[in-house]
């Protein structure tokens, strides 16, 4: 089993959010444009009433650094 549970979208955002991303840019529809000091820019292009799956979460993860218990 992963380590990754399935989680809302707002909830993986603000998680985001809270280990220092923030929203430089937001476009039409689902994409908002992340930064965050020392990092490449990161696209999340997730409606907020999607819930995104383990193998798609480990994937933010490794763009992103965040972990498991940000969520």
């Amino acid at each position: 089993m992963s380590q990754w549970p399935s989680t809302k979208a707002p909830q993986v955002l603000s998680a985001m959010i809270q280990i220092g991303w923030s929203v430089k840019r937001e476009g039409k529809g689902s994409h908002r444009v992340l930064s965050r000091q020392g990092w490449s820019d990161y696209i999340f292009a997730f409606h907020d009433r999607e819930e995104i799956g383990p193998r798609m979460l480990a994937r933010i993860a490794k763009h992103t650094g965040l972990r498991p218990e940000d969520l």
